[in-house]
């Protein structure tokens, strides 16, 4: 219950036991609902990350039901350079704590910072999906002071946009009167976008900037020849979407989500991905529609 006391005393165990050029992390497993001693949340979060100064990162596994404070374990781990992990199975522990046990203890990585220019000429209309809440500001790409993401071990991150070209179709906002614009030119050698990543060395200060164009001559017209780890993200994305009341989603509904993840299940022997399909089909159960709603009151 007294969250902020139990991250100080592990801190100060962990410090004591520093292993130098090894794994030094605190695993915080809790319903993340502190109501004695510091409760503020900016307090809490301005804990961890003087803490993590010392070299030890924070990873949060959260537990329960009703009061569970999500929000705040992800903000946690966020400024703990660490991962947080909602454990509700079994299943679910033996993922986190098990077959990626190398991703959610092992750094490889630290400071992940990604940025994505658009070619105008190309793209007239871009949406960066989710990630609300990891957005930097342009000028802090390049600053190393500033605090960002952290990679593990195997660990994998993708960044999902919805793209509308120009000249098609899929521009839902109307062009500005006085602007000119080009379009249908190609941009730098076809490019359809850069792509600019900054990271540091898990005992580093100072970042390496690797950089890649995406080319137009790359694109994958049809959907079924794209990878089965891309739609499946697709999927996701999608579903998470539905679930806030994305009003970007027009005709997309459930069924699309479960029938884009079934054809994209692959090499599944741990069944993640036929849970999420499962996941799927028990919300669309559970989502009455308006009208039947209405009947019902």
């Amino acid at each position: 219950t007294n969250g902020a006391a139990g991250i100080r005393l592990a801190y100060a165990m962990a410090e004591q036991a520093f292993v130098e050029g090894g794994i030094n992390r605190v695993l915080l497993a809790t319903d993340g609902d502190f109501n004695v001693g510091t409760t503020s949340f900016e307090a809490l979060k301005n804990l961890v990350e003087e803490k993590r100064k010392t070299g030890i990162s924070l990873t949060t596994l959260g537990f329960g039901t009703g009061n569970y404070n999500d929000h705040l374990m992800e903000q946690l781990a966020d400024a703990g350079n660490g991962n947080y992990a909602y454990i509700d199975t079994l299943n679910e522990a033996r993922k986190v704590l098990v077959e990626q046990m190398s991703a959610t203890l092992q750094t490889i990585a630290k400071d992940v910072k990604i940025q994505i220019e658009f070619n105008p000429q190309i793209v007239a209309e871009y949406r960066l999906i989710g990630y609300e809440n990891r957005i930097l500001a342009r000028e802090d790409f390049n600053n190393d002071k500033v605090d960002a993401g952290e990679i593990g071990a195997g660990h994998t991150v993708t960044a999902v946009y919805e793209v509308a070209f120009t000249g098609s179709t899929g521009e839902r906002v109307e062009p500005l009167r006085y602007q000119a614009t080009q379009p249908g030119a190609a941009g730098p050698r076809g490019e359809l976008a850069f792509l600019r990543l900054r990271y540091k060395a898990p005992d580093g200060d100072t970042s390496k900037l690797i950089e890649r164009p995406v080319r137009k001559a790359d694109l994958i017209d049809e959907l079924d020849e794209t990878s089965s780890d891309f739609r499946f993200a697709a999927a996701v994305a999608g579903f998470g979407q539905l679930l806030r009341g994305s009003k970007y989603m027009e005709a997309f509904g459930y069924d699309d989500v479960r029938s884009l993840a079934n054809g994209a299940r692959a090499s599944d022997p741990f069944g993640y991905r036929g849970e999420f399909v499962s996941l799927v089909a028990l919300t669309q159960t559970l989502s009455v529609p308006e009208a039947t709603a209405q009947i019902t009151q």
